[in-house]
């Protein structure tokens, strides 16, 4: 099988993969003082380092909030980042609230990359996350699809445009 989705680097040695960093769920953790979720640094690191990732990945992280928080112009944000990227395979770590709208605007906005966006119903650093093997997965699809943005969750791929959150059962699903 071709892998449809690889920038070269000028010395033709590396394949990389453009990780965006956006916040949501995957990297939330516990704040003890306040006694409420919060955001800190990224766990995404230390997941590629313990799921034993051999990926060359670029990370950027373009913000740290919950996707309900997320505006019009932090979408904006998302979509001109993945435009300006050099790399055409994309992974985006987001909140599992409005997923699917981030992803609609990924769809309209850019072309001719393939852009995988995943997240967590459980926080990482609760260690009982769904978020490392979404990771993996994630990272896996965005090599083998062909350009189009999908959503990467519970070991299922779907185009951005045929799934939704079911909120009464915490996963995602066809439409």
């Amino acid at each position: 099988m071709t892998v449809v989705c690889r920038r070269k680097t000028v010395d033709e040695r590396l394949w990389m993969i453009r990780i965006f960093i956006t916040g949501g769920t995957f990297d939330k953790t516990y704040d003890e003082i306040r006694g409420q979720l919060s955001f800190g640094e990224t766990h995404l690191h230390e997941m590629l380092r313990l799921g034993r990732s051999r990926t060359e990945v670029a990370i950027r992280t373009l913000m740290m909030i919950d996707s309900l928080q997320m505006t019009d112009g932090d979408r904006d944000l998302i979509v001109r980042s993945c435009q300006q990227a050099a790399e055409t395979c994309i992974v985006v770590t987001h909140g599992t609230d409005t997923m699917v709208e981030t992803a609609a605007a990924l769809a309209r906005g850019v072309t001719g990359k393939t852009i995988v966006l995943t997240g967590a119903m459980i926080p990482y650093a609760f260690g009982s996350s769904d978020g490392l093997f979404n990771l993996g997965s994630a990272l896996s699809f965005v090599q083998a699809l062909p350009p189009g943005v999908y959503l990467a969750m519970n070991g299922r791929c779907f185009d951005w445009d045929r799934v939704r959150k079911n909120k009464e059962t915490g996963v995602f699903e066809a439409i």
